[in-house]
This record gives C-alpha cells, structure tokens and sequence, in this order.
C-alpha cells in the first residue's frame, strides 16, 4: 500500500473546487487550512457536547440533588460503557464512507450469547476475552466482505446481517437469558476504581485513545479520513479502498464482540436482547459529535462526549420515573436534531 499523492487542485464552472466538487470559499482554502478548520471545528464540538453535559447534570442537581453521587455517576459511565464501544466502531465506519453498520446491535447480542454457551461447553471464563472480540471480528468481517462483494448500499446490507444476528441470537437461546458464569467475573464487571467502573477504565478508555491516535498520528487514519472524503479520489491516490473498508468494519466487529463480553461479565448472563436499540444510539452519538454523515469529517472525542451525554438523559428520565418508552424516542428526537445540523453544515460549506 503506497501514501496517497496530494491531489492537484480542481477547477469548476464557479473556480476552484475542492475534491469533493465544492465551489465557493472553502474550495479557495489550501488542504493545510481545511484541515485546521476541520480540526477547530472538531474541538468546539467536544466543548459544545461537554457544556451541554455539564448543563444537564447542573439542572439535575437543582431538580434532584442527590443525582450527583458517586453511585449515580458511576451507574452513567457502567451504562456508557456498552455503547462508547459500539459507537466508536459506527464513528470508524461513517467517517471512512463506509455507510452506516446497523448490525451493530445484533452483533453485541449475538457474541454475548455465544460466548456464554462457549463457557458452558468448556471454555475458561477469563478466555471470553479473546473469544468474544475475535467472534466479533469475524461477524464484522463478513459484513465488510458482502459490503465490498456485492457493491450494495451498506445500510441494506447491515440491515441484513442485523436480522440475521439479531434472529440467531433469539434461535440459540429460546428468548432465554444464559447464566452460569463465576462470580469473580461479575465481581469485576461490577467493579469499580473510584467513580470509574473497571470495564470503562480497563477498556473504553484504552481503546478511545488509540482509536485517536491511529486517526490523527499515522498514515493509516489519513487513509480513513480521505476515503471518506471521496472514495474514487482516494483509489486513484493509490489507497486500497476495498482492503481498508474490510479491516474498518473488522475492528467495529471486534468493538461488538467486546461489548458483548463487557455485557456478559455485568450482568453475569449472556442476553439475547442486549443489542437492542444500540444501533440507533451508537448512530445517535456518532452524529452529534460532528461527523459527516457522508464521511471523511469528524473526531472521535466527540463520539464518547455525546455517549455521556446520551446516557446522562436516559439514567434522568430513568429516574424521573418517564416511561422508558419516551427514552427510544427522545434518542430519536436527537438524531434528527443532529442530522439537520449535519446537513445544515454541509450546506454551509459548499
């Protein structure tokens, strides 16, 4: 695999485009700027999404004083934990203009439960693991396989396999939950170091930090940004689009099958139904946090900041006493909000 050239600027009936097609100011830009701008834009979202977390949690304190506790807050981040995992994988697939994963949800429940009965059948708890990301991978692969296979919209595609995921987690078990697990797996499912609970600690922090290392430091992550940014223009620069794609939706395989594990060592059972909804939050995340829904925009700061603040809006009508009805449909609310503002942004930008 070769570094892709620096493109030679374009030109259109209006001046000068950007690669993308663009005409206007942001076409005028050299890619150094652009990618200043971008970066700046990236950072004042973090801060946005934190303010607004920070504002939440201070009318809940008006409202409900005792929400602040340390319980209360390390409940947030043990609830963060399962989607912070699965959102990282879904910002990795729509910033590199890979579409959207909806299998995600199905791919959490499926490894959950098959790595419960791999425990059954045998197998040492702490081999979970390995066992339950590696299934993970595996079950990314192949959506990464069809996606590159059979050229078709992503979103059908996963569409597919979430059923497909979703339904043989449901087969295996009968609907039942699968229980049987030690105690010390629980113990440290449970587990927390001060407010942080050792799942987030031990894996959702390690695993955002080299997520924005590979994304910002290496060849690697530029790839990712510039397929997304225009996949024909990222090929002719020499970049294996297809291979990149694969091992893209690999890894948010390998980020479910995580999950599915971290699922499995909270609740001391493998659940069928524990993807349910994830899709739509990790999507929900993924776009509040800046990034382009057409891809090649956004950081992944950003992701973890609205999984908190998500999170922090559910456990608060959670406790309101709202029927958890209103909270699918909130998070619904929220994706349409951000959605708009992806759109307006990329209005605003051509």
């Amino acid at each position: 695999m070769t570094a892709p050239s620096t493109p030679r600027p374009a030109t259109g009936p209006g001046g000068p485009t950007d690669p993308g097609g663009r005409t206007g100011p942001s076409a005028r830009l050299s890619p150094a700027m652009l990618a200043r701008l971008h970066g700046l834009r990236s950072h004042l979202v973090v801060i946005m999404l934190m303010v607004l977390w920070a504002a939440l949690l201070l009318f809940l304190v008006t409202v409900q004083p005792w929400v602040l506790s340390p319980c209360t807050m390390t409940s947030v981040l043990q609830f963060s934990t399962l989607l912070a995992l699965v959102a990282l994988g879904q910002g990795l697939v729509v910033i590199g203009g890979s579409g959207v994963d909806l299998s995600v949800g199905g791919t959490v429940s499926l490894t959950a439960v098959l790595g419960t009965m791999a425990f059954s059948a045998g197998l040492p708890a702490w081999g979970l693991i390995i066992l339950c990301p590696l299934l993970g991978a595996v079950l990314g692969a192949f959506n990464g396989w069809l996606v590159n296979t059979l050229r078709v919209t992503p979103l059908i595609l996963t569409l597919g396999t979430f059923y497909l995921y979703s339904g043989s987690a449901l087969a295996l078990t009968n609907g039942a939950s699968l229980g049987g697990l030690p105690a010390w797996l629980t113990t440290w499912g449970r587990g927390s170091w001060g407010i942080l609970p050792l799942p987030f600690l031990w894996l959702v922090v390690p695993a955002y930090l080299v997520a924005i290392l590979l994304l910002w430091q290496t060849s690697w992550g530029r790839w990712i940004y510039a397929m997304g940014a225009g996949e024909k223009a990222a090929h002719l620069s020499g970049i294996a689009v297809d291979r990149l794609r694969f091992i893209i939706y690999t890894i948010t395989g390998a980020l479910c099958g995580t999950a599915g594990f971290v699922s499995i060592a909270w609740l001391g059972s493998g659940r069928p139904n524990i993807g349910l909804n994830l899709e739509l939050e990790a999507l929900t995340a993924v776009m509040l946090a800046g990034v382009a829904i057409d891809g090649g925009k956004g950081a992944i700061p950003g992701v973890l900041a609205a999984v908190l603040l998500i999170v922090t809006l559910k456990t608060a009508m959670l406790q309101g006493g709202l029927n958890p009805v209103w909270q699918v449909g909130c998070v619904g609310l929220l994706l349409i909000v951000a959605l708009f503002a992806d759109r307006y942004s990329m209005n605003r930008g051509k």
